[in-house]
C-alpha cells in the first residue's frame, strides 16, 4: 500500500503517467516538462497562464528548471518498483497490486484468493464478482444493497423500495432469477446473432469468391480483346496493304496506256508541224509554177495523217469537213479507250475484307446471334396494325377485326414474335415512336391473352422496358415496378438475352451506350419477343448484322 502511495505521489496529473523530466511551478506542483509545456501552449492569447491543478495564475511565462530531488526519487523509486501490468481490480488488502476474487458490497472491499479465505462467510456478506464500481451495487436513495429486479419499471431496487417504497405492488424478482431470465433470453439473442455472422460470414466469402470471378475473367475477357483489337489492326494493315497495291496496280496500268498515248500523239505532232512548215513556205511564194512544180514533186510530204495524199483542189474542198470531224472522232475513241480506275473491283475488295473481319470478329468473341426476330400476326390485338414486313407495329384508333384465334390476345394491343427462343445468347435492336407509350420485352407463349394480366410485366410470364410517356422509363415484371432514373435519350433500344445464365437485359444505344435494367430469373418455357403499343405509338424491329 505505501508504494501505491508513493506512485500517486509520483504521478502527473496531466498525463496520469509517473514524472518524465519533471519540473515545479512556483506554486509548487509538479508535471513532466512536456506534459506542462503542451498546456501552458493551449493558454496563449489568453494573456494569463495558470497551474492546471489549482488554477494558480501566472502573468508571464515561466522558465521551468528541472526538479534534481524530484527526478532522483523517480529514479530511486522505478528502480525498487517497476512498472506493473494492469491486474484490474486490485486486492484492497495487499501492499502490492494483487488481482482480486471477489468484491464484498457490505464491507465495500476487493479481496484476493488469500484475503478471501479469512473472510466473513455471513449472508450480509454479499460477494459479488470484482468491481471498483460499488455504487452501482446499492440503491442510490437507501445506500443498502441491491436484492430485487422490479419487472415492471426494469430495475434492481432494495428491499424496503418494494415494501414501501416507488416500487410497492410491482412484480419483482431476486437478483438470480431475473439475471437467469435475461442470461436466456440473451443465450436465444446470441444463438440468433451466431446464426446471422455465420450466414454473414458466409455471405462475405460467397462476395470474395464472386469478387475474384469477376477479376479473373474481367482479366481473361481484357486479354482476349486485346488481342482481338490486336489481331484486327494486323488484318486492318493488310487489306489496307492490298486495296493500295490495287490501286498503285491500276495507277500503273492505266498510265502506260496513256504514255503510249501521248506519245502517239507526239509523232503525228511532230509530222504536222513539218507539213504546216512546207505548206507556209508555198504559200509564201509569188512564183505559181514553183509553188506547182514544188507541190507535185512533194505531193507525198503533204499527206493527211489519217486520210493520205493531198486530194486536188475540187476533192479538198468536199472532204475538208469531213476530214476534220474524222480526226475529232478518232480522238474522242481513243479517248475512251483509256482505261480508268475500276473504283466497284477496290470496293470489292475493301467490303470483302471488311465483312470477313466483322465475321471472325464476332466469331472469336462468341457475339449473340443477329436473331431474325418477326412479328405474328395470328397474336396480335384488334388495335395493332402489323407491316407487310412483319417488323413494325403501329397502334390504330381503328379496329382491325382480325380473325379470332387463340393466340391472339383479346383486351391490349400486343403482338409477339414468331420464333421462339429456348437457348442461347440472342441479340436485336428495336427503334420506337418518340411520342407515345410503348413496351417492349419478352413473354411465355403461355402467357394469358385476355384481360389486364395478359399485357407485358403484368404477369409472372413476361418481362418489359416502359418506355413511358415522353421522359421515363421503368420496367415491369409481376406487376411489380421499377422506374429508372435515367431519361430517355433516344428511341433505339438493343435487347440481350442469354437464356441459359437467366438474363434478360435492355441498353439504349445512344452516344454512350447506357444500360438501363437486367431482369434475372431462371426461365422455364421458350421466350417470345413481346411488343405493347398505344396512343399512336409505334415499335419497329431494326436489322442488326
Amino acid at each position: 500500500m505505501a508504494s501505491a502511495g508513493l506512485r500517486e505521489e509520483l504521478t502527473c496529473s496531466v498525463c496520469l503517467s509517473v514524472y518524465t523530466d519533471p519540473v515545479t511551478l512556483t506554486c509548487g506542483h509538479s508535471f513532466c516538462r512536456v506534459c506542462i509545456g503542451n498546456a501552458l501552449d493551449t493558454q496563449e492569447g489568453s494573456g494569463v497562464n495558470s497551474c492546471p491543478e489549482c488554477r494558480a495564475e501566472f502573468q508571464e511565462r515561466l522558465v521551468m528548471e528541472k526538479t534534481r530531488k524530484l527526478c532522483n526519487i523517480i529514479e530511486t523509486f522505478l528502480s525498487t518498483h517497476p512498472a506493473q501490468e494492469d491486474v484490474g481490480v486490485s486486492c484492497t488488502y495487499c501492499d502490492s497490486p494483487v488481482p482480486a476474487a471477489k468484491t464484498c458490497l457490505l464491507c465495500e472491499a476487493s479481496l484476493c484468493e488469500k484475503h478471501l479465505q479469512k473472510h466473513s462467510k455471513s449472508p450480509e456478506h454479499v460477494l459479488t464478482e470484482p468491481t471498483a464500481s460499488l455504487e452501482s451495487r446499492k440503491c442510490s436513495v437507501h445506500r443498502e444493497i441491491l436484492k430485487y429486479y422490479c419487472t415492471e419499471d426494469a430495475v434492481c431496487i432494495f428491499v424496503y423500495c418494494r415494501v414501501v417504497g416507488e416500487h410497492r405492488g410491482h412484480q419483482v424478482e431476486t437478483l438470480n432469477e431475473a439475471s437467469e431470465k435475461k442470461k436466456e433470453e440473451l443465450r436465444k439473442l446470441l444463438q440468433k446473432l451466431t446464426s446471422t455472422r455465420e450466414e454473414t460470414e458466409k455471405r462475405v466469402q460467397s462476395l470474395q469468391e464472386c469478387r475474384t470471378e469477376v477479376q479473373e475473367k474481367a482479366a481473361a475477357v481484357t486479354e482476349r480483346v486485346a488481342a482481338l483489337i490486336r489481331d484486327i489492326r494486323e488484318q486492318l494493315e493488310a487489306l489496307e496493304k492490298r486495296v493500295l497495291s490495287e490501286i498503285s496496280r491500276q495507277e500503273e496500268q492505266v498510265l502506260l496506256r496513256v504514255s503510249d498515248l501521248i506519245q502517239q500523239l507526239e509523232i503525228k505532232k511532230e509530222g504536222l508541224s513539218r507539213n504546216i512548215q512546207d505548206i507556209e513556205e508555198l504559200c509564201n511564194m509569188t512564183d505559181p509554177i514553183t509553188v506547182l512544180q514544188e507541190l507535185e514533186s512533194d505531193r507525198t510530204d503533204f499527206r493527211d495523217p489519217e486520210e493520205g495524199d493531198i486530194e486536188s483542189d475540187e476533192d479538198e474542198e468536199d472532204t475538208e469537213e469531213e476530214d476534220i470531224e474524222s480526226d475529232e472522232d478518232e480522238e474522242d475513241t481513243e479517248d475512251r479507250d483509256i482505261d480508268d480506275l475500276d473504283e466497284g473491283l477496290i470496293s470489292v475488295i475493301l467490303h470483302t475484307g471488311l465483312a470477313g473481319i466483322v465475321t471472325a470478329a464476332k466469331r472469336r468473341l462468341d457475339a449473340p446471334q443477329a436473331s431474325d426476330i418477326l412479328l405474328d400476326v395470328n397474336t396480335a390485338g384488334n388495335r395493332v396494325d402489323v407491316s407487310g414486313d412483319f417488323k413494325t407495329v403501329s397502334w390504330s384508333e381503328i379496329n382491325q377485326s382480325h380473325p379470332e384465334t387463340p393466340e391472339r390476345f383479346q383486351d391490349c394491343a400486343q403482338v409477339l414474335s414468331t420464333r421462339s427462343l429456348s437457348s442461347g445468347r440472342h441479340y436485336w435492336e428495336v427503334e420506337g415512336s418518340k411520342s407515345g407509350e410503348w413496351v417492349v420485352g419478352m413473354a411465355y407463349p403461355s402467357t394469358d391473352r385476355s384481360g389486364d394480366q395478359s399485357v407485358i410485366g403484368y404477369n409472372k410470364k413476361s418481362w418489359g422496358l416502359w418506355r413511358w410517356l415522353d421522359d421515363q422509363y421503368l420496367v415491369r415484371h409481376d406487376s411489380k415496378v421499377i422506374r429508372l432514373s435515367h431519361r430517355p435519350s433516344c428511341q433505339r433500344l438493343g435487347i440481350f438475352l442469354d437464356y441459359e445464365a437467366g438474363r434478360l437485359s435492355f441498353y439504349e444505344l445512344c452516344d454512350p451506350v447506357r444500360h438501363l435494367h437486367t431482369f434475372t430469373a431462371t426461365f422455364t418455357e421458350p421466350l417470345h419477343a413481346a411488343i405493347w403499343v398505344e396512343d399512336n405509338s409505334w415499335v419497329r424491329i431494326r436489322s442488326w448484322d
